[in-house]
């Protein structure tokens, strides 16, 4: 059974950019934003992109369950819990549960100027089965 040491938090409806269901759960919004979102076995996030004039980016911390991570025309990475994934400004990419289990990351948002997310189309199910290949 998975063990989650932060906070679940609330279902995420706010949010109309995943396929599936999420829960976000915000654990600071001084200094550097960081949330811990869980998503359902299956759920993913919609392809984004993380744009900003200076810095900018994402931060993965992986705390629990089985996971995946994509940049735009490059293979799926698995993640589990420890992983930690680096993400650029600019690069347009998407994160997300296995298909059989539950996953959550600490999203860390790095600090930018201009800084702001572009959610493009949703991951389809051939990409995300690609990644389960």
């Amino acid at each position: 059974m998975q063990q989650d040491v932060f906070p679940v938090g609330e279902e995420n409806v706010a949010y109309n950019n995943f396929t599936g269901k999420s829960y976000l759960c915000p654990l600071s919004k001084e200094q550097v934003f960081i949330a811990n979102v869980t998503f359902e076995p299956g759920c993913r996030n919609f392809w984004h992109i993380h744009h900003a004039e200076q810095g900018g980016g994402q931060i993965l911390l992986c705390v629990s369950g089985r996971g995946w991570y994509q940049e735009w025309g490059k293979p799926a990475r698995a993640l589990k819990a420890g992983d930690v994934v680096n993400i650029p400004a600019g690069v347009k990419h998407w994160h997300g549960a296995a298909k059989d289990s539950r996953f959550s990351h600490l999203a860390v948002e790095v600090p930018a100027v201009g800084g702001s997310t572009e959610w493009c189309e949703p991951v389809s199910d051939e990409q995300y089965a690609e990644a389960e290949a």
